[in-house]
């Protein structure tokens, strides 16, 4: 899952028109040449893209009658644009899919089903709930590249100065905490974010989620959801604790001041790990402390399991998806794997991947340990929508501009439009 990047420029994504065009537009047959696929990759274009790009050369460089045309599409704009070309059958041959899009994708017919094929000969060596989270109705439709999850990080320098030994496992330890920081170094302690997805470990802390997808049922409004969103409403108010940063840069303001040591602790991904380091704070990566997000009253711990697929579009011809299930492949390798963790400090997503060099990085090596406590997406293609409403409501939850109740009674109005044949 990739939060709050800002968006590239939208006169750099009209140039994607001319190059969405999947197999139609380029030679597929032997006799003419290589084929060329079309590969549009999600991840960050300044951090992330330039290993993609390599790893694309060195993919032809072995597979020299395949070309690939490389696209880097914003991620917050390749749902819609995918959705739209497919649509019109002018998608890309390969997508780098969000998790919580494959399902809604395969869903409308426009990945192809992965099983039996090259792409997935070594399913086994992939973290089973991932292949599973790939998945729809029994067919598997994407191949897990990159893997993530939210955790607690923390600045151990201090910490230590607070005389604070340990992360904390419940959220009240956390404001606790959060205080002692304050007191003894004039930081604040922790800063929350008022987005949908990182409200999510305090529903699992409840045993609740946003919703229950095999009851279909919307659980957001139920009293587990209301103290477990009480918790989280009220880490925005006390000593140590930011106050709710309801604007348009709020991710940028607050991971800003988490890297250079102006509050101690957040709740973040690994797709941070390369900009933690380019911070003051983290310039000795050892002071980067990470650990599970604290637990809600049950004693559950957890945070939504996120990442990114390889899907190859159904639309394609024979020799373009045969030569997108190859690259799906090879990008996906062990090998490859880690590459892109040596490169972009991402968690790969096989455990042949996390080789001794990749687990030397202490940002990966935490990270991967946080994993166990990761909650799977149910198989739900209208799951990952239902936090665009919560990014509406719980902002003004945080800043006081709503009571809680009235937040959730929004909520539950709106995801009754997005998955109608739930009960409330």
């Amino acid at each position: 899952m990739r939060r709050g990047i800002a968006a590239t420029a939208v006169v750099a994504s009209l140039a994607l028109a001319a190059t969405a065009c999947g197999g139609s537009d380029d030679d597929g047959g032997k006799a003419s040449g290589p084929t060329t696929i079309t590969w549009w990759d999600t991840s960050n274009a300044t951090n992330e893209a330039p290993t993609y790009k390599a790893l694309v050369k060195d993919f032809e460089k072995a597979n020299p009658d395949i070309k690939v045309k490389y696209t880097n599409v914003p991620f917050d704009q390749a749902q819609n644009k995918f959705d739209t070309a497919a649509g019109a059958s002018g998608a890309p041959d390969v997508l780098r899919a969000e998790v919580g899009w494959t399902p809604a994708f395969a869903k409308k017919s426009y990945l192809l089903p992965l099983d039996g094929t090259e792409a997935l000969a070594e399913q086994d060596k992939f973290q089973a709930s991932l292949i599973k989270q790939a998945q729809f109705e029994g067919k598997t439709y994407g191949v897990p590249l990159v893997t993530d999850t939210l955790a607690f990080v923390y600045n151990k320098d201090l910490f230590k100065k607070a005389g604070i030994t340990k992360a904390p496992t419940t959220w009240d330890e956390l404001k606790a905490d959060a205080a002692k920081v304050k007191d003894k170094t004039g930081a604040d302690g922790y800063w929350a974010s008022t987005a949908g997805y990182y409200a999510e470990p305090f529903l699992f802390g409840e045993g609740t989620d946003t919703v229950d997808a095999e009851g279909k049922k919307i659980t957001i409004g139920s009293a587990e959801a209301k103290k477990g969103l009480t918790a989280w409403q009220g880490l925005f108010d006390g000593k140590g604790l930011h106050k709710a940063d309801a604007t348009a840069d709020a991710y940028a303001h607050i991971q800003d001041a988490f890297v250079n040591g102006k509050v101690a602790s957040i709740i973040q991904g690994p797709w941070e790990i390369t900009n933690f380091y380019k911070g003051s704070a983290f310039k000795d990566k050892n002071n980067l402390g990470i650990a599970t997000v604290p637990a809600g009253s049950t004693g559950k711990a957890g945070a939504p399991t996120g990442g990114h697929n390889l899907s190859v579009y159904a639309g394609s011809d024979k020799a373009h998806q045969e030569a997108s299930l190859k690259f799906v492949q090879w990008m996906t390798s062990a090998k490859t794997q880690e590459q892109i963790a040596l490169k972009n400090s991402t968690l790969p997503t096989r455990a042949d991947a996390y080789t001794a060099k990749v687990t030397a990085d202490p940002g990966i090596a935490g990270y991967q340990k946080v994993l166990t406590a990761a909650q799977p997406r149910p198989e739900l293609p209208e799951y990952s929508s239902l936090w665009t409403p919560m990014d509406q409501e719980l902002p003004k939850v945080a800043t006081g501009k709503q009571s809680l109740d009235a937040g959730l009674d929004s909520l539950e109005t709106q995801f009754a439009k997005l998955v109608p044949d739930f009960t409330k």
